[in-house]
C-alpha cells in the first residue's frame, strides 16, 4: 500500500491534528442474538450501553421499532435524558448497483434514512458498497457506489450528516477501493465507516490507509474469515498517530454470549482510549 496515514485528508478537510481524541462506544449489533430474537428492545440496549459506561452508541436500525417520526422523537428524548450520544445510524442499503434504476431506489432509500437519522439526532449514517456483481470490474462498482454516495452526500450534507461506506467486503475489503470511491465522490459529508475486523490481507496496512478518511470505526479483535486475532495495541497506536477524533464503537461477534463478551470487548476499548486519547 502506497498511501501514507499522514499524507490522505479527508475530501474538502484539513490533515488530522496531531493529538486523537478517542471515544469508546458500542454498536447495538453486538447484542445482534437478543434484538434479532425480540430478546432486546432498542431501548433496552441503550440503557445498556449505560452500564458498559461508553459515550456513545451507534443504531444498527434493523431492529428498530419504526421510522414514524414520533418514535425517532422518543429515542432522541431518551438518549439525552441519559446523556448518551449517537455515534451515528447504520443501515444495509447496498449502492453497488449495475443497473440505473436499482440505484435511483437505493438513493431514496438511503435519503429516507437521512431524514430519520436527523429526526433522532445523528450526525453519521452508515452505508454498504460491496456486492460487486459478477462479470463486473471493480472499476465499474466504484463508478456505481461513487456516482449514488456523492447525489446521496449532497442531500446528507443539507442536513450536516456525514455518509460512512463501511469497510465490509466484495469491493469494500480493499483499503484503495474505498478511497477511490470517497475521492471520486469528494464530498465533506462522505467518508469511511472503518471495521478494522474485515480485511482479509494486511490489516494494519489497510486500516492505516483508510484511517485519514475515517468517519467512524467499528471495532472487533480479530480480522478476515478465519477471525485472527489483531492486535488492538498496534490498532490504536494508528489511530493515535494518524490524529483521529471519533468513536470507536464495539461490534461484537464473538462466540461467547453477548451479555458476558461485549463488556469484555468494551472494556478492552476503553482501556486503550484512556491510553491513546488526548481526552
Amino acid at each position: 500500500m502506497a498511501w501514507s496515514v499522514s499524507a490522505q485528508p479527508q475530501p474538502g478537510e484539513a490533515a488530522p491534528v496531531s493529538r486523537a481524541r478517542l471515544l469508546p462506544g458500542c454498536c447495538a449489533y453486538s447484542y445482534a442474538s437478543y434484538l434479532g430474537k425480540g430478546k432486546m428492545t432498542m431501548e433496552e440496549f441503550i440503557l445498556k450501553a449505560l452500564e458498559l459506561e461508553v459515550v456513545g452508541v451507534d443504531i444498527t436500525t434493523y431492529w428498530l421499532k419504526s421510522t414514524e417520526p414520533a418514535y425517532l422523537a422518543g429515542l432522541r428524548r431518551l438518549v439525552y435524558r441519559h446523556g448518551m450520544p449517537l455515534s451515528g445510524l447504520a443501515i444495509g442499503a447496498d449502492l453497488c448497483q449495475p443497473d440505473p434504476t436499482k440505484r435511483a431506489e437505493i438513493l431514496e432509500t438511503v435519503k429516507k434514512w437521512v431524514d430519520a437519522t436527523e429526526l433522532v439526532g445523528a450526525s453519521h449514517l452508515r452505508v454498504f458498497g460491496d456486492k460487486l456483481p459478477a462479470g463486473a470490474t471493480e472499476e465499474q462498482g466504484i463508478h456505481w457506489v461513487a456516482e449514488t454516495m456523492k447525489a446521496a452526500s449532497e442531500y446528507a450534507g443539507q442536513k450536516g450528516i456525514t455518509l460512512g461506506i463501511e469497510t465490509h467486503s466484495g469491493l469494500t475489503l480493499k483499503a484503495a477501493n474505498v478511497i477511490e470511491i470517497l475521492r471520486q465522490v469528494d464530498s465533506p459529508f462522505a467518508g469511511c465507516n472503518l471495521d478494522i475486523s474485515n480485511f482479509h490481507e494486511n490489516p494494519y496496512e489497510q486500516i492505516a490507509a483508510c484511517l485519514p478518511w475515517a468517519t467512524h470505526v467499528h471495532i472487533r479483535d480479530f480480522y478476515g474469515e478465519a477471525k485472527t486475532p489483531l492486535d488492538l495495541e498496534r490498532v490504536w497506536q494508528l489511530f493515535s498517530q494518524s490524529g483521529y477524533q471519533g468513536f470507536l464503537s464495539a461490534e461484537y461477534e464473538g462466540q461467547e454470549d453477548a451479555m458476558t463478551g461485549v463488556p469484555k470487548l468494551v472494556a478492552k476499548i476503553k482501556t486503550l482510549c484512556r491510553r491513546y486519547s488526548s481526552t
